[in-house]
């Protein structure tokens, strides 16, 4: 088979990392017989620096020509006073919107090798991580109304939360169709204590749920959720949320699990098109230091092969690839802890990786 793959490798550490994905999709398309043929795109900073905008047009029509998206990271100080409409992020969500991705899917995984990295107490660590994060990604407080103005108290801002039923039961789809296939639990977090959308969600969720009567369904209010991730995050096999709650659970998720240079994410439509990334940021710190640690990214390109190609073989290849050369000791400088071995550089990850092949 033969997929063509647009890469934005972005800013920082972006162009390391892609580089990574792409020699572990080579020597995987070499194993079993597929082509990939990678189109770079412009898109966050390094696009501001040779058009003037964030994401130019043809980026966006290459994107919508491809097969799937490849994303390293973009942004950085370098850009951080540009005016909003200017900033790399909103190539970001730019290419969401014209993708018309949907549905952000985090995994949170904590490796065996790697339960001394977690942050947790060990007797919470070795209970295992192993959870989803399906969170809504082109509606709510993101995307509604906003502005400023006088108000009772003075200048005041204001910031919009707004679902649609369509909305909420897509995304809710998703997440029961992905608990079919993992433990068939599936935890729906909002807060229908004090807010009107939450209500509505959670309405539309126990609607949905009937049409899975084997998937565990609950719901749970998003303070209660922060906790419960820290006390007892063994609990959760499938998470589904709001654009914004998502977005801060999201992150406490991955960092229980030792280190975000570990972890993909995949951002889906209607459609077998879609855009993966790791989940940290560009780094500009390390940046072309070649220390950055490349298996979130390399991840993410499995997760493309699960989930735009359906190559599942393909990706399971790459994921215990992963876990062996964690398990052999293997580490880069993120999650070295009070190792004495010497850490390895990006390619010298990305190469053990690639004998593990």
């Amino acid at each position: 088979m033969n997929y063509k793959i647009a890469l934005v490798r972005g800013d920082g550490i972006g162009p390391e990392i892609i580089d990574s994905a792409v020699k572990v999709l080579d020597r995987i398309g070499k194993k079993f017989g597929h082509q990939f043929m990678y189109t770079d795109v412009l898109a966050g900073g390094c696009a501001i620096d040779a058009t003037g905008e964030p994401l130019p047009e043809q980026s966006v029509e290459t994107c919508l020509k491809s097969d799937s998206v490849m994303l390293g990271a973009v942004g950085g100080p370098k850009w951080d006073t540009l005016p909003g409409h200017l900033r790399p992020e909103r190539a970001l969500l730019g290419l969401r919107s014209a993708m018309k991705l949907y549905a952000n899917i985090r995994p949170a995984v904590l490796y065996d090798a790697l339960v001394s990295e977690c942050p947790l107490r060990t007797s919470i660590a070795k209970e295992g991580i192993d959870l989803i994060v399906v969170r809504e990604l082109t509606g709510g407080i993101y995307y509604g109304e906003r502005g400023r103005g006088e108000g009772p108290m003075g200048r005041d801002a204001f910031d919009t939360e707004r679902y649609s039923v369509t909305e909420i039961e897509r995304i809710g789809r998703i997440a029961f169709e992905m608990a079919m296939k993992r433990r068939k639990k599936l935890t729906s977090i909002d807060k229908a204590n004090v807010l009107e959308s939450s209500r509505l969600w959670r309405e539309t969720m126990h609607e949905l749920k009937k049409e899975y009567p084997e998937v565990e369904y609950s719901d749970m209010l998003v303070d209660n959720a922060a906790m419960q991730l820290v006390r007892r995050p063994s609990q959760f096999d499938v998470v589904v949320t709001s654009n914004m709650f998502g977005d801060i659970l999201s992150d406490e998720a991955s960092m229980i699990t030792g280190s975000i240079g570990l972890l993909p994410s995949a951002s889906l439509g209607a459609s077998k098109l879609g855009m993966y990334e790791p989940i940290h940021g560009s780094a500009p710190d390390i940046a072309g230091k070649g220390i950055a640690n490349p298996i979130a990214t390399i991840l993410s390109a499995a997760m493309m092969l699960r989930f735009s190609f359906d190559l599942e073989a393909e990706a399971k290849c790459i994921d215990d690839a992963v876990s062996e050369v964690l398990r052999s000791g293997a580490r880069t400088a993120d999650i070295m802890g009070d190792s004495k071995a010497k850490a390895l550089s990006t390619d010298e990850m990305t190469a053990l990786i690639l004998n593990r092949l």
